[in-house]
């Protein structure tokens, strides 16, 4: 919310020389939230509603066709929490049939900001409500990526920055439309909602890429599809969030076993267990690349036919220096352990009613928190019954 921040990044942009901000196209004010969801989503959000809203709409007018909203916000603190809460419920009532994408970067585990888990419980109970989707980047893994596989020493914001900014460019940059393959799509945010967000219990999206590498590496390396592949397949049935530390011993289970059974290795967080996956291939010979290893039924839900569950997006134009480059999009259960583990910790505080008085003074009360863990309760079981 401060100038400062704000005008950072307006200069940050200019000197890019690739992206300019309008003269108007942006808001701040003189102070933030105090990491408290509270004041951003009582305070901030009605008192500048008007003025947000109105430079929205001036940047909508310019469309001839909206297809939706794609808001990046962080949980930890109280403005992009509390203030990107309030705002998405208006996209939702101002623009009731446009698509709204939340992307939302995960706190640390060990922690940035002491009420980091009351702000992420009352974010994400929110946005279940208003929003379509929601696109979760987690700080722990964006660091461990620039660590273990960019080979960065001193890791700063804008490494994690430029980790994410490519994930979100393999997934948004235009790719081929299914019907023409020399037409690019012509609406990727509701395709990938299509695809994706079968069931409106089930938002939760996450991301992997896969290479992933250091600029002076990918000089020296050559890929195979059929390799990339696997990987990323068992990525996805491991839950790895990158190549690194695969689990290869975790199999799908047979589609054979009584019930029983299939339900406890989900228990345990092992086998991730799938509703919807999207892969998106980018590079030289992805015409050649076979998806059939993630159109095995025993990925998925009981629910949903492979044919329903699986969507792939290709294009044979390169992406940021990768000769090949594939991306997954999946909704499965790989949140249930983080999502788990906020609930607790927040509970833990709540019980004790540890700092629940800055969030009343702001007019959230204690049966708002008692709300919101209920709606994130019912969304943990739901992915925990897949």
């Amino acid at each position: 919310m401060e100038p400062k921040v704000i005008s950072q990044t307006l200069l940050k942009a200019a000197h890019s020389g690739r992206w300019k901000y309008g003269q108007h196209s942006h808001f701040c004010q003189k102070q933030g939230s105090g990491n408290n969801w509270a004041y951003g989503y009582s305070v901030h959000g009605p008192k500048h509603e008007e003025s947000i809203m109105n430079l929205i709409q001036k940047e909508v007018e310019k469309y001839d066709s909206l297809r939706g909203f794609s808001t990046i916000m962080s949980m930890a603190g109280g403005t992009g929490s509390g203030l990107g809460a309030f705002l998405t419920q208006n996209l939702r009532d101002a623009y009731p049939n446009s698509f709204i994408i939340n992307q939302i970067i995960w706190p640390y585990g060990t922690g940035e900001v002491i009420v980091q888990n009351y702000n992420s419980v009352l974010t994400l109970s929110h946005l279940y409500r208003s929003s379509d989707a929601l696109l979760v980047h987690e700080n722990d893994v964006v660091h461990k990526i620039c660590a273990k596989l960019m080979n960065i020493k001193q890791i700063s914001f804008r490494d994690v920055n430029q980790v994410i900014a490519h994930q979100l460019g393999s997934v948004f940059q235009p790719t081929y439309s299914p019907e023409d393959s020399c037409q690019y799509r012509r609406n990727p945010l509701g395709d990938l909602m299509a695809s994706l967000v079968p069931h409106p219990e089930f938002k939760m999206l996450g991301l992997r890429n896969i290479p992933q590498m250091s600029e002076n590496s990918l000089a020296y390396t050559t890929f195979a599809w059929t390799g990339l592949l696997k990987h990323l397949r068992q990525m996805l049935i491991s839950n790895a969030k990158m190549e690194e530390g695969i689990d290869w011993q975790i199999r799908p289970p047979l589609s054979g076993l009584p019930a029983l059974e299939k339900v406890l290795p989900n228990k345990e967080f092992h086998f991730n267990t799938s509703i919807a996956n999207l892969v998106i291939l980018r590079g030289k010979d992805v015409h050649s690349a076979d998806l059939g290893g993630f159109k095995d039924p025993a990925l998925y839900t009981s629910w949903l036919q492979p044919s329903d569950a699986f969507s792939e997006w290709r294009t044979h134009r390169a992406f940021n220096k990768y000769e090949k480059l594939a991306a997954l999009v999946s909704n499965s259960q790989f949140l249930l352990k983080p999502l788990d583990t906020i609930i607790g910790k927040a509970w833990n505080m709540f019980a004790s009613k540890a700092y629940v008085h800055q969030y009343t003074k702001f007019g959230i009360e204690e049966e708002d928190f008692l709300d919101s863990f209920t709606v994130l309760e019912q969304v943990v079981a739901s992915y925990c019954n897949l």
